[in-house]
């Protein structure tokens, strides 16, 4: 399986009572494959995984996996702290039809590389579908150094990693450090895709791509037709969404601008509540700029 192109990390909708909303996944999932994402990242930081309950996990997965019907690969998140509930959900959403899993690092906990390690083994031994390792050491604390990378490569089945570091160096390193196996590294800061794609990377998962989907793909496509001057437009224009979404906890400012054009994704879940009124302007604001 190759892991390249421009992936959504796609939000997960929800209805009035905070449930999982089947017609408006439906919708998003069409939307999105329609403009030409190169595949569907689900159940990641912005699908709220760490709110949802491994039932609801397994439910949504199912009517997205439906959905998309092998068009593009779904890649589902089952990460968690528990090794052994890891490899439990992980079998599940193989059974279900997943193309591959996002596992990211444990978190809460601090464990050491070797530990780290272990985890991933362990999950990998677990199914025989492809593995994304993630990782966002801001929100779990934890930064998988580029040996533990390097040594996780050689698991046949872990096939890539999503960084979201937010460092381009970190990005490198894996590059560098992983170029005589098969295995893809991505982006996973929107800000850096067409860096990232520059230094060697093989995409990005986007959570921007929710809402100007033809913008990201814009990177990746004009990037590998060589015309870098069509690209960084592209990339420069992301900042302006980027900019607001610093404006609300993750994803209510992005769930927000998706509703405001018609694609009812539902508000965030309970803790993050609904974006304030003077926010709202601003959201209208940047819809404005990109005429969406």
């Amino acid at each position: 399986m190759e892991v390249k192109g421009i992936i959504t990390a796609m939000v997960t909708p929800f209805d009035e009572n905070q449930g999982i909303n089947a017609d408006a996944t439906r919708q998003l999932v069409n939307t999105l494959i329609h403009s030409g994402v190169s595949g569907l990242f689900i159940l990641g930081t912005n699908g709220e995984f760490h709110l949802l309950t491994n039932d609801e996990k397994i439910a949504f997965a199912k009517i997205v996996i439906d959905e998309v019907n092998k068009r593009v690969p779904v890649y589902v998140g089952t990460g968690g702290n528990s090794t052994s509930e890891v490899m439990e959900l992980s079998k599940k959403m193989e059974a279900l039809g997943a193309d591959a899993l996002s596992v990211i690092t444990p978190y809460f906990l601090v464990p050491s590389q070797n530990e780290i390690i272990q985890h991933y083994k362990a999950i990998a031994e677990a199914v025989r579908i492809p593995i994304v390792l993630y990782n966002i050491p801001k929100n779990t604390g934890i930064n998988l150094e580029p040996e533990t990378v390097r040594q996780l490569a050689k698991i046949k089945n872990i096939i890539a990693i999503k960084d979201s570091s937010g460092k381009l160096e970190n990005i490198e390193k894996y590059i560098q450090i992983t170029k005589d196996e098969d295995f893809s590294v991505l982006s996973g800061s929107d800000s850096l895709i067409l860096s990232a794609l520059k230094i060697g990377a093989a995409g990005a998962i986007a959570a921007t791509s929710n809402l100007i989907t033809a913008i990201d793909v814009s990177i990746y496509e004009n990037f590998l037709k060589g015309d870098m001057e069509k690209a960084e437009k592209a990339q420069q224009d992301i900042e302006v969404l980027r900019a607001v979404l610093k404006l609300g906890t993750v994803p209510s400012i992005l769930k927000k601008a998706m509703e405001m054009i018609g694609i009812p994704v539902g508000p965030a879940r309970l803790p993050v509540t609904e974006v304030k009124e003077e926010t709202v302007k601003k959201i209208g604001e940047m819809l404005d700029y990109y005429k969406v």
